[in-house]
């Protein structure tokens, strides 16, 4: 069997067309990462380049070789490096982005039991609705809806983001409640801007059956933020359509009331962003695990959908 060491100076050696600059990402003097392809090559019987004083070429042995080999020496080192980067318990600074009312109802409410497992990580928080330039910015992982990918980032959907149309007992006592969505445009509504564009977006909703109409409102207040939209609401200013994240504790508690509660609006999935490396930092990925499982175990998707 060879050795690792000579399969990596094999490769890196192709990859460059030289054994000095093999030898200078290897850590190796040029004579040692040549000793070992010539190793190589009088094991494999056969020769891998063909060497001149412009520097080396492969053979057309060499080449099936390479490629033969390439991917699983790549393996290998990840897996190496993934021990060693791993070994230890998760630790240091976790930065992380979320918007403040979800960030605040649903993520905060975790971080007792996070850090009670892994008490060496530290979360520093920032809480902001627009979405962020998360690589610039250092960001270890955040939640939300609407980030544009980069190269280099994924996404992993938590759960579905549904719009419901709520008001404050207030405000619909002494009137019919609308029959479809375009009976909201009979009553004030608060509207959200855009935090981006500052456009006023068209919602559509749905019902059980599938059926799409346009919700028409009448705006007498505009607010850019989701957070300030259901206070706005509580307080009876208008009707909103704001995610069921929003309005859940205030349907409980009575300050809200849905309206068409067969209707919704889909507005895409909240989900958790990451660097899309395979060799996560243990701080995140201890992170990214405990939230998957944490959103599993509550059953959260199903908290958030519209039924």
């Amino acid at each position: 069997m060879e050795t690792l060491a000579n399969l990596e100076s094999f490769v890196r050696s192709a990859e460059s067309g030289s054994f000095s600059a093999a030898a200078r990402r290897l850590g190796l003097t040029p004579a040692a990462v040549s000793r070992n392809v010539a190793f190589l090559e009088r094991n494999l019987g056969v020769r891998l380049f063909a060497r001149s004083t412009r520097g080396l070429t492969l053979t057309e042995a060499g080449e099936r070789f390479r490629l033969s080999v390439q991917s699983g020496l790549d393996s290998i080192q990840e897996a190496i490096a993934d021990i060693k980067m791993n070994a230890g318990e998760p630790a240091g600074v976790l930065k992380l982005s979320a918007a403040p009312g979800f960030g605040m109802d649903f993520l905060l409410p975790l971080m007792p039991a996070f850090l009670e497992r892994y008490p060496g990580v530290i979360p520093d928080w920032v809480f902001d609705s627009r979405p962020l330039d998360l690589i610039a910015g250092g960001f270890d992982a955040a939640i939300g809806a609407g980030f544009d990918l980069p190269p280099g980032m994924v996404a992993r959907e938590l759960a579905q983001i549904h719009l419901i149309a709520v008001a404050s007992p207030a405000l619909l006592r002494g009137k019919r409640h609308p029959k479809d969505p375009t009976g909201l445009a009979e009553f004030p509504s608060v509207v959200l801007r855009s935090p981006l564009t500052g456009r006023v977006r068209t919602q559509v909703m749905r019902n059980k059956s599938g059926l799409e109409v346009t919700a028409k409102q009448q705006a007498v207040m505009l607010v850019n933020d989701p957070d300030a939209l259901c206070r706005a609401v509580v307080l009876g200013l208008g009707i909103g359509l704001i995610p069921v994240s929003h309005a859940t504790s205030h349907l409980e508690n009575g300050s809200l009331v849905r309206l068409l509660p067969n209707w919704y609006g889909d507005v895409g999935a909240i989900s958790l962003y990451f660097t899309s490396q395979k060799l996560l930092p243990a701080k995140t990925r201890a992170f990214i695990d405990f939230v998957v499982e944490a959103f599993k175990v509550q059953k959260l998707p199903q908290v958030l959908a519209t039924h």
